[in-house]
């Protein structure tokens, strides 16, 4: 999916929405442990109650790679059952010397051998260009770069200085020579706030993936005021919010019903902006 075909989506479901599938046999609700593959008929619940209110959905490998050779079994079939003209990110946060950066492009990226063709990828920049080029050499495939996050720890050496700039804004700056905007987005976490507009003196065309909006505290309106661009720019991320709205038989009306919220108030952000 091009940068232009995500912001068409975008337009057309008045959405930015990405829901997080961070799926556990210990959070779903029991009713589907019956179920030969309960985690994989949550998802697909879930999807279908939400796949018309969103433009993304992002599984957390590490909720599928704990359950081993079944867990990589149900992440594939999830791949499979997104939509196509969903955006897929495959949250794996990889990023390792380049012929081991390189397996995992494979993994996530070439279906031929790993039956999965996500969009994107998320990548750890820690280990420099050459961990995180190996990426971009499938076309049409997207790398989302750590860039600010939302945890606590952030500021262990996110904020650190290095010279005239913060290290999140070094890696920005320098990631920025190995990619356009059409193939490198950013992770940015909602808890940031003002520091989106750090981010967008650095990276103003540049799509932000955010998680924290909902269960960690971000506020989607601060996020929005700081982080909009003229072609939206944004992919804010629920997980828990949406996901795990109701423990009941009801769990997926009750996902599709907090999936609504956020895409009636991201409708009437994008109006306000102009962009639909």
């Amino acid at each position: 999916m091009t940068k232009q075909q995500l912001f068409e989506q975008i337009q057309k479901k008045r959405s930015f929405l990405c829901v997080g599938l961070d799926s556990s046999l210990d959070k779903i609700p029991q009713h589907l442990l019956k179920y030969e593959n309960p985690i994989l008929e949550f998802n697909k619940q879930i999807i279908d109650a939400t796949k018309d209110l969103c433009v993304a959905y992002k599984p957390n490998t590490a909720f599928y790679e704990c359950y081993g050779k079944k867990g990589w079994e149900t992440l594939i079939e999830t791949w499979k059952y997104i939509p196509q003209d969903i955006f897929s990110i495959a949250d794996a946060k990889r990023g390792d010397i380049g012929n081991t950066s390189a397996m995992y492009a494979e993994t996530f990226f070439n279906a031929a051998s790993s039956d999965m063709s996500f969009d994107s990828v998320t990548v750890a920049p820690y280990m420099g260009s050459d961990s995180v080029t190996p990426f971009l050499t499938f076309k049409d495939k997207w790398v989302i770069l750590l860039a600010l996050t939302s945890n606590a720890g952030h500021a262990d050496f996110q904020l650190q200085e290095i010279g005239a700039d913060r290290l999140f804004e070094k890696v920005i700056k320098t990631s920025k020579t190995w990619a356009t905007a059409e193939q490198m987005m950013y992770v940015v976490g909602a808890t940031r706030g003002a520091a989106f507009g750090d981010v967008r003196k650095l990276a103003p065309d540049h799509f932000l993936l955010v998680p924290g909006v909902g269960a960690q505290g971000g506020d989607l309106s601060e996020v929005c005021k700081y982080g909009l661009n003229s072609q939206c720019g944004l992919l804010i991320n629920s997980s828990r919010g949406i996901i795990y709205a109701s423990q009941g038989e009801d769990f997926a009306e009750k996902a599709r019903e907090e999936a609504l919220k956020l895409q009636q108030e991201m409708e009437q952000i994008l109006i306000k902006a102009g962009l639909v």
